[in-house]
């Protein structure tokens, strides 16, 4: 395995003096000396096809960029993770979710167990679970059948399956309604069960621990919520299950335990919700489209293990982010689907990515000082990103590398809307590829005091990611799985643990102490800084104004 800095390593080094060398070349010179660039820099994989061609790189930076992942070792990494070892160092644990979609026939073992057979006996549990609720043989403490499903969770719990809902919604059971609820802020509650009648709603509280406090909080409020219509402590049993680890727990809170989904602790929150996290999407799209979205990931995940590097989608797709990340300095990258479905999808990538290679401290414990690790992630869905924020992509002083992801076929087949709306994200491309000269505004007859404002520079890089079909589950599947794999790919070479999340927790640790002091009656200790003390004497006063 590589150590060291990856600055220090002649890869890397070779690499900053190429992109000093070719910093300044522009893509429509790429495309003029490169008559087949648009067809031979691109790759594809099962459902999708990658072009990449728009990007400021040549033949010798991808020369370069591989060297520098074989420098890392990276295959050496994908193995690791895919046999099972422990390579979430901190928190001594395997990084497993590829264990969740292989199929039944697999070996992959954990501390000499092989986890697989568990993983579908889970499955298979869901199954069951949900084909009696969508049936309706699965019914609410009065008789009446479930129309409604609350999942309540946060981070991983909650961005999962609600992004993966509205990815499918369109495969969804419309008979029934999905809510998802995960802020603290009781109007996120609130909101989700207006209108509904307790006697036909079902809670899925999400949580490994049963004990993180947003959803605990929003589980004790559903509970109560339930209890004043239903009257009977025995109707949690038939309004709630729960997907945990800590059976005391959601037996305590009165969910019948025969009724708790299990996942493991090699499955990371942000990984998960093709584990038991995503039992509401199964009650929405039915057990089978669920396995299909499985068959998905696991086809993605058989592309990266497999496939050699310079053919490897996500290995492509994490070096080209590196290339930009380390050596342009770019600090954000734009996730642009030009899919409504897909409208949750960004700020699931938010989390992956961000969340796993937000981290500053090398896997020898060192601080990294010389290079930068994790982008900022944002975006929505085209069209309506076009009229928010592609004016700064455009004609802004920021470099902003961007993916944008297109469907040759529309999910919903109406006039010209989707020849409109791919017209639209292919136009994007070309135009901040290319730009449009000061010369060629002069020849629109603009008015020379004009022409700066309407010039644009171009050269902004741009991948391409076309699905050769429409939007279904295992496509949604091989997609998530791309940008998994293409995340561990840049946290391995950044000597960084993608998986462990240790910055989440000290603003709930203070959060803790917090609580009981804007609850308490008696003056404030004014334990904390000038500031935070400052701000609960005035949330106290204000509140009791």
């Amino acid at each position: 395995m590589s150590v060291g800095k990856p600055t220090d390593w002649g890869e890397w080094k070779a690499l900053e003096r190429h992109h000093a060398e070719i910093a300044d070349l522009h893509l429509r010179d790429l495309f003029a000396r490169e008559a087949d660039r648009g067809t031979r820099l691109s790759l594809e994989a099962l459902d999708l096809y990658f072009d990449f061609s728009k990007n400021r790189l040549t033949d010798e930076t991808l020369r370069l960029l591989r060297a520098l992942a074989v420098k890392a070792d990276l295959k050496r990494g994908i193995d690791a993770m895919f046999s099972g070892e422990k390579i979430n160092f901190t928190e001594k644990r395997a990084v497993l979710h590829t264990a969740l979609r292989a199929p039944r026939d697999a070996v992959i073992r954990v501390d000499g167990e092989n986890v697989v057979p568990g993983v579908h006996a889970v499955i298979d549990k869901m199954a069951d679970f949900a084909n009696r609720v969508r049936s309706g043989a699965w019914k609410g403490h009065t008789g009446k059948r479930i129309k409604n499903v609350i999942n309540i969770g946060i981070g991983g719990s909650d961005l999962g399956p609600a992004m993966a809902y509205e990815a499918l919604r369109k495969f969804s059971e419309r008979s029934m309604t999905f809510h998802f609820v995960s802020n603290v802020d009781a109007t996120d509650f609130a909101e989700a069960v207006q209108g509904l009648d307790p006697a036909e709603t079902l809670f899925i509280v999400s949580s490994k621990t049963f004990t993180t406090l947003e959803t605990l909080a929003n589980a004790h409020t559903a509970r109560s919520w339930a209890l004043d219509a239903l009257k009977d402590e025995k109707a949690i049993a038939k309004h709630f299950v729960a997907v945990s680890t800590n059976a005391k727990e959601v037996s305590k809170f009165g969910i019948d335990t025969e009724n708790m989904f299990e996942f493991w602790d090699w499955v990371g929150g942000r990984y998960s919700y093709d584990s038991a996290i995503g039992l509401s999407l199964v009650i929405a799209v039915g057990p089978d489209r669920f396995r299909e979205m499985l068959a998905g990931f696991h086809a993605m995940d058989e592309h990266f293990r497999t496939a050699p590097i310079e053919k490897n989608l996500p290995v492509t797709l994490g070096l080209i982010g590196l290339w930009y990340n380390d050596f342009f300095g770019a600090q954000t990258q734009s996730i642009l689907p030009y899919n409504q479905y897909l409208w949750r999808l960004t700020a699931y990538l938010q989390q992956l990515d961000m969340e796993s290679n937000g981290k500053s401290t090398d896997r020898d414990g060192n601080p990294i000082t010389d290079y930068q690790t994790g982008p900022i992630v944002w975006g929505q869905p085209g069209t309506n990103g076009q009229h928010a924020y592609y004016q700064l992509i455009h004609q802004g002083t920021k470099l902003i590398p961007c993916d944008f992801i297109g469907f040759s076929k529309a999910s919903n087949a109406l006039g010209e809307h989707h020849e409109l709306l791919m017209a639209n994200c292919l136009a994007q491309t070309e135009a901040l590829a290319f730009g449009k000269t000061a010369e060629q505004v002069r020849a629109e007859g603009v008015a020379e005091d004009e022409v700066p404002h309407r010039t644009f520079r171009g050269n902004h890089p741009t991948n391409t990611i076309l699905v050769k079909n429409e939007l279904t589950p295992h496509i949604l599947g091989q997609i998530i799985a791309l940008y998994e794999h293409k995340v561990f790919t840049q946290g391995w070479i950044w000597r960084i643990n993608s998986f462990d999340q240790w910055g989440v927790e000290l603003g709930k640790v203070l959060a803790k102490r917090i609580i009981p002091e804007l609850q308490s009656k008696e003056p404030p200790k004014l334990a904390h800084d000038s500031s935070t003390n400052r701000l609960i004497e005035l949330f106290r006063k204000y509140r009791d104004a």
